[in-house]
C-alpha cells in the first residue's frame, strides 16, 4: 500500500462518495422514466425518493461496511418489488453493493445477504399489490441475475487476487536477485580490493628496500603499485555508485582463465616466484565457472602474499570434466588463517556445484584446490 493511499480510508475516497451519488442521482432520474414506461406499477411518490436515498447512503458505506450496503441496497430493493413501484434502476445499488462486498473479500457474508434477500424478494413479489398472477418467471430471472452477478464478482475477485500474488512474488524475485548481485557485488570486490592491497603493500616493501640499494628497480614496483591503485579504485567507484543508486550491478566482462598469467604477473612483481602450470582453456567452459575459477585462484594468492611468507607457489589448472584448481605455496601453511578468504573461496566454489578443500599441505606450506564443473549446477 502506498503512502497516499494509507492516508485516505476507503470509505471517505472521493471515488467513493462520487460513485455514490452518481448511481443515487442515476437511480433517481431512471425511475421517473421506468414508472411512466410501466402504468400497471405504482408512481415515484416521497416514500420511493427515501427508499432511494437510502440505498444511496448504503453505497456511500460500502467502502467502509460492505455488508451493511447490501443489507441496505438489499432490501430497499425488496421494498421496493413489495410497495409495486416500477421495476427500474434501483436494482443497480444492490449489483453495485454485492460486487464490491465480495470484492473487498466479504464473500461469505455476501452470499448469505444474498440468499435472504433472495427470500425477501420472493416473499416482496407475492404481496406486490400490482402483481400479475403467477410470476414464476420473474423470480427465475432474478435467481439467475443473482447469481451470474456474484459469479462474476467472484472469477473478477480471483483474477485480481491472482495478478496481486503474481506482482508480489516478482517483487519479492526482483529483490532476492538484487541481494544476490549485492553479494556478488561485495565477493568481488573484496576479492579485488584484497588481492590489490595486498601487491601494492608488499610492492612498496620492495620499493623501499631497493629505493637506497638499487633505486633503478623501484620504478617496475611503484609501476605495478599506480596500475593497481587505479584498478582498485575504479572497482571502489562502480561499487560505490551501485550501492548509492540502489541498481543492479552492472555487468563488466567477468575475468577469464585465459587472463591468469596476468594476474601472475602483477604477483611475481612482489617478490614471489610462481610457477604457472595449465593447458589452453577449452571453449565450452561456462562463463560462471571460469569467473569463479579465476576469483578462488586470485584470493589463493592473495592469502600467499597476506599471510603465507612463502618464497614460492604453483598454480596448476586442469581440465576434465570441469575445472581442477591447485594453489600451493612453501611458506607457513599451519598458520594460514581460514578467514573470509577461505570463506569466499569455499563459497565461489560450492556456488557453482563444485567442491573446495583448503589445508596446510607436507611437508611445509598450504595447498588450496578446488574443482568446479563446466556449466554450474
Amino acid at each position: 500500500m502506498n503512502r497516499g493511499a494509507a492516508s485516505t480510508p476507503p470509505w471517505s475516497s472521493p471515488a467513493i462518495w462520487g460513485s455514490a451519488l452518481v448511481i443515487g442521482l442515476f437511480q433517481l432520474v431512471g425511475s421517473f422514466g421506468a414508472a411512466s414506461n410501466q402504468p400497471d406499477r405504482y408512481d415515484i411518490d416521497a416514500l420511493a425518493v427515501v427508499l432511494m436515498v437510502i440505498s444511496t447512503v448504503g453505497l456511500v458505506l460500502r467502502g467502509r461496511w460492505p455488508l451493511l450496503a447490501v443489507a441496505l441496497t438489499v432490501g430497499v430493493v425488496d421494498l421496493w418489488v413489495a410497495l409495486g413501484y416500477a421495476y427500474g434502476p434501483i436494482f443497480l445499488g444492490a449489483i453495485v453493493a454485492l460486487v464490491t462486498a465480495v470484492l473487498m473479500g466479504r464473500r461469505r457474508g455476501t452470499w448469505l445477504l444474498a440468499a435472504l434477500g433472495y427470500a425477501g424478494f420472493v416473499v416482496a413479489a407475492l404481496v406486490d399489490p400490482n402483481h400479475e398472477g403467477s410470476a414464476w418467471w420473474k423470480l427465475l430471472a432474478v435467481a439467475a441475475w443473482l447469481i451470474v452477478v456474484l459469479a462474476l464478482s467472484e472469477l473478477v475477485r480471483l483474477r485480481r487476487d491472482q495478478i496481486v500474488e503474481r506482482r508480489r512474488a516478482a517483487a519479492v524475485e526482483a529483490e532476492r536477485e538484487r541481494d544476490e548481485q549485492r553479494l556478488e557485488l561485495a565477493q568481488d570486490l573484496h576479492d579485488v580490493l584484497a588481492h590489490t592491497l595486498s601487491m601494492i603493500n608488499v610492492q612498496a616493501g620492495v620499493a623501499l628496500h631497493l629505493l637506497d640499494e638499487r633505486p633503478e628497480q623501484v620504478k617496475p614496483a611503484l609501476t605495478a603499485i599506480k596500475a593497481g591503485s587505479a584498478e582498485a579504485l575504479g572497482e571502489l567507484r562502480t561499487a560505490l555508485d551501485v550501492l548509492r543508486r540502489g541498481e543492479a550491478a552492472p555487468r563488466s566482462p567477468a575475468p577469464r582463465l585465459a587472463e591468469l598469467p596476468a594476474l601472475l604477473d602483477i604477483v611475481r612483481a612482489g617478490g614471489l616466484a610462481l610457477t604457472y602450470d595449465a593447458p589452453e582453456a577449452p571453449a565450452d567452459l561456462a562463463p560462471a565457472t571460469e569467473q569463479a575459477a579465476y576469483r578462488i585462484v586470485q584470493e589463493a594468492l592473495t592469502n600467499v602474499t597476506r599471510h603465507a611468507h612463502a618464497r614460492h607457489a604453483t598454480v596448476r589448472v586442469r581440465y576434465d570434466d570441469g575445472v581442477r584448481i591447485e594453489v600451493v605455496d612453501d611458506g607457513v601453511g599451519s598458520d594460514a588463517p581460514a578467514g573470509n578468504g577461505i570463506t569466499g573461496m569455499r563459497e565461489r566454489a560450492e556456488s557453482c556445484g563444485g567442491t573446495f578443500v583448503a589445508g596446510p599441505s607436507r611437508p611445509r606450506g598450504f595447498r588450496v584446490a578446488a574443482h568446479l564443473p563446466k556449466t554450474p549446477a
